[in-house]
Formats: C-alpha cells, sequence, structure tokens
C-alpha cells in the first residue's frame, strides 16, 4: 500500500484523532498514549510534534490517500547518549499487515542518520508486541536483549525487548 511521511500539520488532527482511538493501540504503547483517545488528545499530539520537529525529534505523519493514519518518530538523545535516538511508532489498525511500517521505519532511520550524524537508533517494543518486533526486524533492526520485568501495563508486568540499528 503507498503512503508518503508528511511533516506535521494541522490538516493531520482528524485523521490522528480517529486512528489513534483504539485499545489495541494503546494497549502496546507507553501511558503517555491515552484511551479513549479524543480530538484534544490529537489536538495536543499534532501542535507538539510541530513544536518540537527538529529540535528534540524528527517526526512525521503517515499518510494514505491524504490522511493521517499513524506516527512514526525519532527522538534525539543527550548528553553522553548524544549520538543515539528512540524509534516510536504507531499506525491506525485498518492498515496494519501491509508492508508500511516496516517501510516507514526503514525511511525514517534513513533520514535520522542523514540529518543528525546519529550512530544508533533504538526501539523498545512491549514483549507481547510480535508485529512490532517483526517489523523492527525486517527493517533491518538487531535484537540486543530482554529487558525482564520492565514495563507495567494495564496491571501487569512483562518484558520489553531492546532492538538498535548501527550505521556504519
Amino acid at each position: 500500500m503507498d503512503f508518503i511521511l508528511e511533516e506535521w500539520k494541522e490538516d493531520h488532527i482528524a485523521g490522528v484523532a480517529k486512528y489513534a482511538n483504539n485499545e489495541k493501540i494503546a494497549g502496546r504503547l507507553r501511558d503517555s498514549f491515552p484511551y479513549p483517545y479524543t480530538e484534544e488528545d490529537a489536538q495536543w499530539f499534532v501542535g507538539d510534534c510541530m513544536e518540537k520537529e527538529g529540535k528534540t525529534r524528527l517526526s512525521r505523519a503517515i499518510v494514505v490517500d491524504g490522511e493521517a493514519v499513524g506516527s512514526i518518530a525519532v527522538m534525539l538523545k543527550d548528553d553522553v547518549y548524544c549520538k543515539s535516538a528512540e524509534l516510536g511508532y504507531w499506525l491506525g489498525e485498518p492498515f496494519w499487515r501491509k508492508g508500511i511500517m516496516t517501510r516507514a521505519v526503514q525511511q525514517m532511520c534513513e533520514e535520522a542518520f542523514r540529518r543528525y550524524k546519529l550512530v544508533r537508533i533504538y526501539a523498545e517494543p512491549f514483549s507481547t508486541n510480535l508485529a512490532s518486533r517483526g517489523v523492527l526486524e525486517k527493517a533491518g533492526f538487531q535484537l540486543e536483549g530482554i529487558k525482564r520485568k520492565s514495563i507495567f501495563k494495564n496491571g501487569c508486568i512483562q518484558d520489553s525487548y531492546l532492538y538498535a540499528v548501527i550505521h556504519v
């Protein structure tokens, strides 16, 4: 399926509100991603992405047929971690298993490595998020380790998996 990565703009708010309001998505992300996901949450999110663009993160709307259906971001680290960044993403459920996220991850990582002279980009999916782990592996990330009992989500303690891609 075709998609493009676009810089965030206010036109994306409606799509974010529509597709982010999904318990399956929120259950696989940090608690800062709410459920239910309201129009106000989408307004705040898009505004935050626009404000921090190029300063502390590189973030893009994942757009299909003119509508924002997901998000992908590389969050820059500082201090001794200044050559590293964390990757985060989500995609609306109707667009799962269509190859979109793997290609979006590859495109974002290429741009982030080029733009910020990073050495390492990492991601930390929950152990139960097999789809995200598959995306990372298909995009060239390597499993570096398992962080045992590192996540507390929805009343359950679980592991997280640490993946990274190194720029050579």
